[in-house]
């Protein structure tokens, strides 16, 4: 028993830094945009990522080729909207706007999740969620039209920020899609190589139309570095460190963790790229992160816990 406790006292402390991994993406990716181009940077991370996954997922892969070859099609779609459109768009995005209004826009993607549920599952919608929902779509608006009325009514919109908007729709459609089935008998990582795999083949011929538009190719040491940063941290660290918290202590317990992602987005935007924080981002990350846990917060396992603790302490 205490090594067990040892061991979810670890997955705590990890799952501490994992969104941190994950809001590096959008706060690394607005300093490396600046040297390397959006597809291309997209191709680079996500076929470094796939080079590295598969000899690591190799044993999964093999044994589930069958199963994934007949769901190529899927496949397919889950590498075009989580690596070319979350990986291009975003970065091309990022050309646009800033780090802080990407993350706090990215951070409503759970609701949108339960938005698409209730539409093309059936899913029926709670009442928190009901409120939750709207709620936290109006904080996204907010950050989106910065605060200001006007802007709402004149339609003037930054157009990074509209990019982010629809990145966040893919993202919330992935996730849908992930949630298939038929991939249940499939290891999360072999399952994580294939999709890299077929995200970074859908970005190639992008990525070789946009090198022979620009002319341009990263050669400096600062572009490979963040390229280097964006492959170890977002990607590899990110989704490992994510399904050692669900291995560990179970998914409702570390998507909870998800909810610091704006915390640590903003606090890197501040720290590494100089970004200011306006009124308009308090407002709406308060809207934002208030709609996202009223509609998402895993209130059943708190009081699973609670008759946990109270059953241990009634049996001493």
């Amino acid at each position: 028993m205490a090594s067990f406790g040892d061991e979810r006292t670890r997955a705590y402390a990890v799952l501490l830094f994992m969104p941190l991994f994950f809001s590096s993406n959008i706060v690394f990716g607005r300093a490396a945009v600046v040297e390397v181009e959006p597809w291309t940077l997209a191709f680079l991370r996500w076929s470094l990522t796939a080079l590295i996954l598969v000899p690591i997922a190799w044993k999964g892969l093999r044994v589930h080729w069958r199963l994934l070859l007949s769901q190529w099609e899927t496949i397919g779609i889950l590498g075009v909207l989580g690596m070319w459109i979350c990986g291009a768009l975003v970065y091309l995005a990022l050309r646009h706007t800033s780090a802080t209004n990407g993350t706090l826009i990215y951070a409503s993607t759970p609701v949108v999740v339960i938005l698409l549920e209730a539409i093309f599952r059936g899913r029926r919608i709670s009442a928190r969620e009901a409120f939750g929902v709207p709620l936290a779509l109006a904080g996204v608006v907010a950050i989106v039209v910065e605060g200001s009325l006007e802007q709402l009514m004149a339609l003037q919109f930054n157009w990074g920020d509209i990019l982010f908007a629809i990145c966040t729709l893919c993202w919330a459609i992935y996730s849908v899609v992930l949630k298939r089935p038929v991939f249940a008998s499939v290891p999360t990582l072999s399952l994580f190589a294939a999709i890299a795999v077929a995200g970074a083949l859908s970005l190639l011929p992008f990525t070789i139309w946009e090198i022979a538009l620009v002319n341009d190719f990263p050669t400096s040491g600062s572009a490979w570095r963040s390229v280097a940063t964006i492959v170890a941290f977002a990607s590899l660290l990110a989704f490992g460190t994510y399904q050692y918290g669900v291995k560990v202590v179970g998914p409702s317990v570390t998507a909870v963790f998800m909810y610091l992602l704006p915390v640590y987005g903003v606090t890197l935007a501040i720290i590494f790229l100089g970004e200011q924080l306006q009124m308009f981002h308090v407002t709406g990350s308060l809207l934002v992160m208030g709609g996202v846990v009223l509609a998402t917060f895993p209130i059943d396992l708190i009081r699973r816990s609670g008759r946990a603790r109270q059953a241990a302490n009634n049996s001493e």
